[in-house]
C-alpha cells in the first residue's frame, strides 16, 4: 500500500503480512538494511507471521528501488526520513490494517515491536531510547517511542570511539549511537564473523547494544555468523556470505520467543527456549 508523505518528496511504500487466522495479532514493524527494501527479510517475517504477528515493512528512501544517489538533497539527511518514516508508520497503523481485507478489528496495535537488521536496527534503536553522537559530542534528539513495547536489533552497528574507518566518517557520520537511554525491552543478534567495512573492530562492534544499553535484555551470537545472520534477506539472495539455514532458524526461533514473552503473550516463551541448548550453532547471554 502507499502512505501519501508529501514532505518526503515520494510516498511511502508499505507492505503487510499478516496471518489468515486468530484475532488480537501483535504488530512488528520490521526496517531494512540500507540499499534494501519492503521486500527485504521474507526468512523472518513469514515466520513471524506464521506464529501470530503481524509484519508492516516500509520502504526508505535509501532504497535502490528508489534510485536516489548522492546528489539528492534529501540525502544527508536520510537516516532521519527512516526514523520519521517509522513514526509514520505507527501514527497510521489503522490505516495500514484496514488496507488488508478482514484484518481490521483482528490486530493489537498496543503490543508493538520494531526489528530492523543493520541500519534497520540503528533506525528502529531511535524508538527505543537510542540517539545520536552529534559534532558537539553531545547526544542528540531524543526520539523515543513509548507506543514501542520490545525491540529485536540485528547486526546492529555499535558505539563509536573514533574507529569508523575514513569512508563511514565521510559518508555515515550519524553512525555514532549512545545507548545509555535505550530502556525498552529488547534482543540483540549478532555474527562472531561480522567484520565490517564501516569499523576497524572486530564484530564485537554489533554486541556494542547488548553491553552499553539496559533495555537489550538477551544476546543472541551466531557461531560463524556474517552480517546477514545465515541468510535473513531473502531466501535466493546473492548477498549471502554465510548461508546457514541453522543460523536463519535460531534468529526466528529467539527472536519470535523474546517478542511472545516481551509482549505479554507466552510469559514462559522466551524461559523455555533459554532453558535448551542453541550450541553448536550459537549461544545466548542474558543480563
Amino acid at each position: 500500500m502507499i502512505l501519501p508523505a508529501p514532505a518526503r518528496g515520494d510516498d511511502l511504500q508499505v507492505r503487510i503480512t499478516a496471518p489468515a487466522a486468530d484475532t488480537d495479532l501483535p504488530v512488528i514493524v520490521f526496517a531494512h538494511g540500507f540499499g534494501q527494501s519492503m521486500t527485504a527479510g521474507d526468512p523472518l517475517v513469514d515466520y513471524w507471521a506464521a506464529n501470530g504477528f503481524v509484519v508492516v515493512q516500509p520502504t526508505f528512501l535509501d532504497s535502490t528501488t528508489l534510485g536516489l544517489t548522492p546528489a539528492d538533497p534529501r540525502y544527508p539527511t536520510i537516516w532521519q526520513t527512516r526514523i520519521d518514516d517509522l513514526v509514520q508508520v505507527i501514527d497510521e497503523l489503522d490505516t495500514v490494517i484496514a488496507a488488508v481485507p478482514g484484518l481490521t478489528g483482528r490486530v493489537d496495535t498496543h503490543r508493538l515491536a520494531v526489528a530492523g537488521h543493520s541500519w534497520g536496527g540503528q533506525s528502529v534503536g531511535m524508538l527505543l531510547g537510542a540517539r545520536v553522537i552529534g559534532a558537539d559530542g553531545q547526544p542528540g534528539e531524543d526520539r523515543t517511542d513509548a507506543r514501542v513495547k520490545a525491540g529485536v536489533l540485528l547486526s546492529t552497528t555499535g558505539i563509536s570511539r573514533g574507529d569508523l574507518t575514513p569512508f563511514a566518517q565521510g559518508h555515515f557520520a550519524f553512525m555514532s549511537p549512545d545507548f545509555t537511554r535505550l530502556a525498552t525491552p529488547s534482543i540483540v543478534v549478532a555474527g562472531d564473523q561480522d567484520q565490517s567495512p564501516l569499523s576497524t573492530r572486530g564484530p564485537d562492534w554489533f554486541t556494542d547494544v547488548y553491553h552499553h544499553s539496559p533495555g537489550a535484555r538477551h544476546l543472541v551470537t551466531l557461531h560463524g555468523g556474517e552480517h546477514t545472520l545465515g541468510g535473513i534477506q531473502n531466501y535466493n539472495s546473492t548477498d549471502t556470505t554465510d548461508e546457514s539455514p541453522e543460523r536463519v532458524d535460531l534468529v526466528r526461533r529467539t527472536t519470535t520467543a523474546f517478542l511472545h514473552t516481551a509482549l505479554g503473550i507466552n510469559e514462559t516463551a522466551w524461559s523455555d527456549l533459554a532453558a535448551t541448548s542453541v550450541e553448536p550453532i550459537g549461544h545466548i547471554d542474558s543480563k
